[in-house]
């Protein structure tokens, strides 16, 4: 969603007023009230609007702050482990205040490049509404390293025509999912009943967490693999089930991804997909444009919800910056109430306040199905710098392709991603 940024939300940007507290763990021992502050934000497929929310908040900061220039630059999102990497090791090329990917805060920390800000962040009175998952996703250690920028989450996307014609219902639970999309498949062979992908992470991962499977769970400090646990099992037998000629067959889906899956149904080739508050514009480009709605994606019993995994941006301050305090006060700024109310109308980013977004959704009935998945609870990846690795080297998707392909069975192949994810986890302490 591209629409004009109201006035009313940018014109009055909250500024902080009392200053942070200041912490002994910075990097530099310079706390510089004036001067210029470097940031770095995401580039955006269409970045304009992002840009002209952000512009405001530099603005009113500069004019509350004599003295201080605020120098932002958007980067590419695809690059940005190289740049981020170089920055870390070069304070003096380095960015004061950054955007980052929530599922990379714990390999930052474990590369000592983010400031703790447990104690400015829990001195914020914006902080008390923050989502538990997205708060989660700032922390390490029980440590805070950032303020939650934006959150998304997926639901299901369905045909309404398609319903509507072969007389079905959004399904109500995971087996309904499943035998709703064979009938879909059954009736119309030219579309995927439901479109799955076996590199799609994101999309299985609620079939895991729906039938009480986890990831990994926490051993002290570190993480140990659950991914082979009876309970994950049966949640990826679930969703590789939904792989073959009556539904999505396995020579093409295997190798889809969440790009893929949506893509998929935009064009008007299937009944269904799992896709995320931040597909709607691609959807509303498609040929399915009027002809869709959508639901939370059901859990195991009727009426419940699947856990979704809340993924979305943060924002937080470097280690080695020499303005604490401003580039604190900054990050507060790009992440405050009025900003993500901003951000949700420019760009369609949910908030990740709670109040905010259900004043989003007030305003937009597309946004209803994925706040009621947050509210149902949402999960997240394990907060080790060993994550990154492993989503790197794709173990979770590997483990559904062998699966798909017969080449090994749900035990085989999720004990050795069990193993994999056990060594990275290890290496990253």
């Amino acid at each position: 969603m591209k629409l004009p940024v109201p006035a009313f939300l940018v014109a009055a940007l909250f500024l902080a007023a009392c200053a942070p507290q200041t912490s002994s763990n910075s990097a530099s021992d310079k706390d510089d009230k004036s001067g210029t502050l470097r940031v770095w934000l995401f580039q955006e497929v269409g970045n304009d609007p992002k840009q002209k929310v952000v512009d405001s908040v530099v603005a009113d900061f500069e004019k509350a702050h004599s003295g201080t220039k605020v120098d932002v630059e958007y980067i590419p999102v695809d690059t940005r482990a190289q740049r981020v990497k170089a920055a870390f090791n070069d304070p003096e090329s380095a960015p004061d205040v950054m955007e980052y990917g929530n599922t990379d805060t714990a390999g930052y920390v474990r590369d000592g490049g983010l400031l703790d800000v447990t104690k400015d962040f829990g001195a914020w009175p914006a902080a008390k509404d923050t989502d538990p998952t997205a708060r989660q996703s700032v922390t390490v250690a029980g440590k805070v390293y950032g303020a939650p920028f934006y959150v998304g989450v997926r639901a299901l996307y369905y045909r309404t025509d398609v319903f509507r014609e072969l007389g079905l219902k959004p399904p109500a639970t995971l087996a309904e999912l499943a035998s709703t999309a064979r009938a879909v498949r059954k009736a119309k062979p030219d579309l995927y009943g439901l479109v799955v992908g076996g590199a799609y992470t994101y999309g299985a991962m609620p079939f895991i967490w729906a039938d009480g499977g986890e990831l990994a769970t926490a051993k002290g400090t570190s993480y140990t693999s659950a991914i082979d646990s009876a309970a994950a099992q049966k949640g990826i037998k679930e969703y590789t089930a939904l792989f073959g000629d009556d539904n999505c067959p396995a020579a093409k889906c295997a190798g889809f991804g969440g790009n893929d899956t949506v893509t998929a149904f935009a064009a008007g080739k299937a009944g269904m997909a799992i896709g995320g508050d931040f597909s709607h514009a691609a959807v509303e480009a498609g040929t399915v444009k009027g002809k869709y709605a959508v639901v939370p994606l059901p859990g195991v019993t009727a009426g419940s919800i699947a856990p979704a995994f809340a993924g979305g941006n943060n924002v937080g301050v470097l280690k080695s910056t020499t303005h604490r305090t401003l580039a604190v006060q900054l990050m507060e700024e790009l992440t405050a109430k009025k900003t993500q109310a901003a951000m949700f109308d420019a760009m369609g980013f949910l908030p990740t306040f709670k109040d905010v977004r259900d004043q989003a959704a007030a305003k937009e009935p597309f946004v209803k199905p994925f706040v009621q998945t947050l509210a149902a609870g949402t999960k997240f990846v394990p907060a080790s710098a060993g994550w990154s690795g492993i989503d790197s080297s794709l173990v979770l998707p590997t483990m559904f392709q062998e699966v798909i392909s017969g080449k090994k069975s749900v035990a085989a192949a999720s004990g050795e991603a069990a193993e994999k994810m056990d060594a990275a986890f290890g290496a990253a302490g």
